[in-house]
């Protein structure tokens, strides 16, 4: 900064400074969103919510005692509406299979291909019941995001976006148990789980491609 001008030298300060206390800032909502109900989380807990959840939820299954043994992929089909007016409904799309194709064998991954429709996969799942219904207000936000995150995904990836607008999404998860090392004599079933959940319209917004 010394080779700077005085002007520049000013802006680079505060620049620095905004930075500081924006990473200041969240590491202190990011605590606070673990921290046990305090005074501070019961007065302004929406507000730690709202910049936490769900991009920089923190959890601790890393320490688990039971490690996940199943394989659980997201999978996405569209209603699309095309250029004529027609409407059509395409094959389901493996979205867990095309992170893990972008993932498998390149040494820095994005985080975005690991953990983005990963966790808002997790996010839903934790605000749902096994019968799909919101349970609490973080339960709609939710379902808001992942309905982004995977048409947002369809029109980067798929000729939907192309060939017309899509109107309704819906999304299953496909949970397939992890089988044990062939010396183990314990035997669990290869065939997958799917948890489908209801069609989803799409908002005006995001059927117009706004969401990239």
């Amino acid at each position: 900064m010394a080779a700077l001008s005085p002007r520049y030298q000013v802006a680079a300060a505060l620049a620095l400074a905004v930075v500081g206390v924006a990473a200041c800032v969240h590491l202190l909502m990011v605590f606070l969103s673990l921290a046990p109900a305090n005074t501070v989380t019961k007065q302004h807990g929406k507000a730690v919510e709202e910049w936490v959840f769900p991009e920089f939820e923190q959890n601790w299954k890393l320490f688990a005692p039971n490690p996940l043994q199943q394989n659980i992929a997201v999978q996405v089909r569209a209603e699309v509406r095309a250029k004529d007016g027609g409407l059509r409904t395409t094959g389901w799309t493996d979205l867990s299979a095309q992170d893990g194709a972008a993932i498998d064998g390149n040494l820095v991954p994005s985080h975005t291909q690991q953990n983005e429709l990963r966790r808002a996969w997790d996010f839903f799942t934790a605000t749902h019941s096994t019968d799909n219904r919101p349970v609490g207000m973080r339960g709609s936000l939710s379902e808001q995001y992942l309905r982004r995150v995977v048409v947002m995904r369809l029109y980067r990836t798929y000729p939907a976006g192309r060939d017309g607008v899509i109107q309704r999404v819906q999304i299953r998860s496909s949970t397939t148990n992890v089988q044990p090392p062939e010396w183990s004599r314990e035997r669990v079933s290869d065939k997958p789980i799917y948890r489908v959940l209801p069609w989803w319209t799409v908002t005006a917004d995001e059927a117009a491609g706004g969401v990239r």
